[in-house]
């Protein structure tokens, strides 16, 4: 064992995952390959926590020579972040999506000079295609996305930057997913019962390869729990399409049953991101006496765009199946969120299931 990456617990306790040496050579393998810095002029500023995704920048960053810079910041401070990066012509940041999309709106972007980044690694929660479209209109073709966890870190998946394109409709559709397998990894999507589920078809993803964990510190249950069969289970939703690309479709314990219906938030939170006014959300189940759970839309505005619940439910009435609708909507002035900049749905929902036994 090498490292002992704990989980940053969105769905549950953090565990400690228990990393080799080996993960790590390959994580940097992998990293050298895929997204390679360009040399020792490169710099990479860890604008996110480096106990998360971005501390994975280290490691092929110094095997490349290169620089890590760190911002004197104890937050995410969009003024900061763009100083830092004209200062020290940054080449390289990994940020989740809840950071780009406040860069991509803070008035600081135009009046800093960022013409250096020629690589942002994004990864670690959904990016809306909305958004990701924005940011490519803003920043230029600078993204890659990874999908990986600390139970096999950076990277089991990614789509790299030459297929970040907006002009061709087959790549376009691509940008929502999260890209192929990397050369170290399987990735398989199984049913309930762990049988592979063919493409297009829904069900959980599971991986296996030198960067998967050994197991959890101290938790023999849950690492034979996650680790059964010898694939990694992620806990996440989704589907492969015929040409291999994974698109996650939600966290498994997100999904929604409404009246027998599985229904994964992550459809409609792309659909409410069209809507201009909209600057954040997220969907999640809540109790509900008839359907025993009901959807609702936990909703920023962007500032100067009033919203209201009418208006947010005929968007999605557009959109989307009637089932799929949500149910209620509610405004928030912010999104709970993790040292990582995940929101943490497990907050948004505890407020509404503190007196059930069952959460679902």
């Amino acid at each position: 064992m090498a490292w002992l990456f704990y989980t940053s617990g969105t769905t549950g306790h953090p565990k400690g995952a228990m990393l080799t040496h080996r993960a790590l050579l390959t994580m940097a393998q992998q990293f050298l390959v895929l997204t390679p810095p360009r040399g020792p002029a490169d710099v990479v500023l860890h604008a996110a926590a480096i106990t998360h995704g971005s501390g994975c920048l280290l490691f092929h960053h110094l095997a490349a020579g290169a620089a890590n810079a760190f911002p004197l910041a104890r937050s995410f401070d969009p003024p900061r972040i763009f100083d830092a990066i004209a200062r020290h012509r940054v080449t390289t940041m990994f940020l989740v999506p809840t950071m780009i999309n406040t860069l991509l709106n803070a008035p600081e972007r135009r009046r800093y000079d960022h013409g250096s980044l020629h690589t942002v690694i994004y990864g670690g929660a959904p990016m809306y295609v909305e958004h990701l479209e924005a940011a490519l209109g803003a920043f230029g073709p600078v993204f890659a996305q990874i999908f990986g966890q600390g139970e096999a870190p950076m990277t089991m998946t990614v789509l790299p930057q030459a297929e970040h394109v907006l002009a061709d409709p087959v790549a376009r559709r691509r940008l929502a997913s999260a890209g192929r397998e990397t050369p170290a990894v399987r990735v398989r999507i199984v049913d309930d019962e762990d049988q592979p589920r063919p493409p297009g078809e829904l069900g959980e993803i599971v991986v296996r390869g030198d960067i998967v964990m050994k197991g959890y510190w101290n938790k023999p249950e849950a690492t034979a729990e996650t680790l059964r069969g010898g694939w990694l289970h992620t806990g996440d939703v989704g589907y492969l399409d015929e040409d291999g690309y994974l698109f996650i479709t939600d966290r498994k314990k997100d999904m929604i049953i409404s009246g027998g219906s599985n229904i994964y938030p992550r459809e409609i939170e792309e659909v409410i991101c069209r809507h201009p006014g909209v600057f954040e959300v997220a969907v999640i189940g809540i109790p509900d006496a008839k359907w025993g759970e009901a959807t609702k839309a936990l909703i920023v505005a962007r500032p100067g765009h009033p919203l209201s619940e009418g208006e947010i439910v005929e968007h999605c009435r557009r959109h989307l199946a009637s089932y799929k609708k949500p149910q209620s909507v509610e405004f928030l002035p912010t999104l709970p969120k993790n040292a990582y900049g995940k929101v943490l749905k497990r907050e948004l929902r505890d407020r509404f299931w503190a007196e059930r036994t069952r959460k679902v």
